[in-house]
């Protein structure tokens, strides 16, 4: 690749607060984990985010308004904009939430979910012409070897049922990140997000409504949960995330979410006080190389 090509002078020329985001994101999705454990005990999966969705969709349409964001103009920027949301928020989120309420171990979910960067660099040469080099391939088996090490319990996978749920959360996180590269990278990202939210909300909607009871407690958890959720995770983290697609190979982006297990058992030690051992640690050690192999040289393309 010439050396004065616009991504290597962009590299060249990125500022501190850019250099941190990868790890900013990180945190920040890990948190994501400990929001459901403290707001689902007080609605179900789909109604939970539903209400989580639809917050988001008219917060969004405030900023966007506010700030004088240009929106779609046509169809096909709409139904980008959509597909994204469905794909990423409605069956990401709604595939993992259901699987964890139909009994699926957490641990079983993130494993399956996690697999999401091998899949994604698999698939990113045919479809976007992003190469990975031998180190890479290495980088992220190492990585999935860690995060096994860090939320494997040994436990029952749960119904099968359960399974097929996070196996369609997987395909529609990693399908959403190929549409988001390939087809969002020219919207304004406050307005497009109004429109992804509003149509993952509209998907679990119709979920909640055939499946569900819809009833919620409105507890002082389940606002303070739903309130991060919604501020910190889908309007934040979330917003991050399609940044850090627009400006980076998707299969170095993906990557980071071999770090988000390690981050939620830290979390989860320090505010439950569940044990962290030997092996995760190591495990977190085992990640965080896999991950820094992967990013830390470049991606060719073709």
């Amino acid at each position: 690749m010439n050396s004065n090509s616009p991504e290597t002078t962009d590299k060249q020329a990125e500022p501190v607060w850019i250099a941190a985001m990868p790890g900013l994101f990180v945190l920040l999705w890990a948190t994501g984990f400990i929001g459901a454990k403290w707001g689902l005990p007080y609605a179900e999966p789909f109604t939970f985010l539903a209400i989580r969705f639809g917050i988001a969709a008219i917060l969004f349409a405030l900023i966007a308004l506010l700030s004088g964001a240009e929106w779609p103009k046509t169809f096909a920027e709409i139904r980008n904009a959509a597909i994204v949301g469905i794909l990423i928020n409605g069956t990401y989120l709604g595939g993992v939430f259901w699987a964890i309420g139909q009994g699926t171990p957490a641990s079983i979910a993130a494993i399956v979910v996690g697999t999401q960067p091998l899949l994604t660099a698999a698939l990113a040469f045919p479809i976007l012409g992003e190469r990975l080099n031998r180190v890479q391939w290495f980088g992220l088996l190492m990585g999935f070897a860690g995060l096994v090490m860090v939320v494997w319990k040994g436990s029952g996978t749960g119904p099968l049922a359960g399974i097929l749920a996070t196996i369609i959360a997987l395909i529609g996180i990693t399908l959403g990140t190929f549409y988001q590269k390939r087809f969002g990278g020219a919207h304004n990202m406050r307005s497009a997000s109004c429109i992804q939210q509003a149509a993952a909300c509209g998907v679990v909607a119709i979920l909640a409504f055939t499946l569900e009871t819809r009833e919620v407690n409105w507890s002082g958890d389940f606002i303070f949960a739903m309130s991060w959720l919604v501020c910190v995770l889908s309007i934040g983290t979330f917003s991050l995330y399609y940044f850090l697609i627009r400006r980076g190979a998707v299969s170095k982006v993906s990557s980071l979410f071999y770090l988000v297990p390690p981050v939620v058992a830290i979390d989860a030690w320090l505010l439950f006080d569940e044990v962290l051992d030997l092996r995760q640690i190591a495990g977190m050690i085992l990640a965080a190389a896999g991950v820094a192999l992967v990013t830390r040289i470049q991606t060719t393309r073709h």
